[in-house]
């Protein structure tokens, strides 16, 4: 759910909110865009190894709570190029160990139909009723922190299903379910 979420509220919408929103001139919301679609590309990689080594729930936690944690404050620096790397860093955590994690959680003979509706079902509700969403209630209540609402909200929804993961899933095949 933060996968999908952060991933795409940072990448997809963020540049029409720093236009709208933060009034950041277009060409520069959308190279900001672009420094933060370079974070998340050199955090995919290490983060599926590092997660095959200590764990998918530890990483996939880890990224969880830095983001829930650090959702407001990342916002605030948007303008900062660094800001946003580090922002679309963090989704980058997720995205490393996520499909493998999606992977080890249906048997073989459903693995594909359940990884495919999972993975669907996620990105179509908090995905795709993002932009809607976040820009209906800032309409609402002219808040500009509902975008780090948003994610914070999601993150705290997925920390809860994180920890029902097992710890030691990364250990075993693919092929053991």
């Amino acid at each position: 759910m933060t996968w999908s979420a952060a991933g795409y509220t940072l990448l997809v919408i963020m540049p029409t909110y720093l236009q709208s929103a933060l009034h950041i001139h277009m060409q520069t919301a959308l190279l900001i865009a672009v420094i933060s679609n370079a974070g998340f590309a050199l955090t995919i990689i290490p983060a599926g190894m590092l997660s095959n080594r200590i764990g998918r729930r530890r990483v996939l936690m880890t990224a969880t709570l830095l983001l829930l944690v650090l959702s407001f404050p990342l916002l605030r620096i948007l303008q900062d190029p660094a800001g946003t790397l580090l922002i679309k860093g963090l989704v980058g955590l997720l995205a490393g160990p996520g499909p493998a994690m999606l992977a080890k959680m249906f048997p073989t003979r459903v693995r594909y139909t359940g990884l495919g509706l999972a993975y669907s079902l996620s990105n179509a509700v908090f995905s795709g009723c993002a932009g809607l969403t976040i820009t209906w209630l800032i309409k609402q209540t002219v808040n500009l922190d509902i975008p780090a609402w948003y994610v914070v909200i999601t993150a705290i929804i997925s920390l809860f299903a994180l920890m029902t993961l097992n710890k030691a899933d990364h250990l075993r095949d693919l092929d053991d379910n």
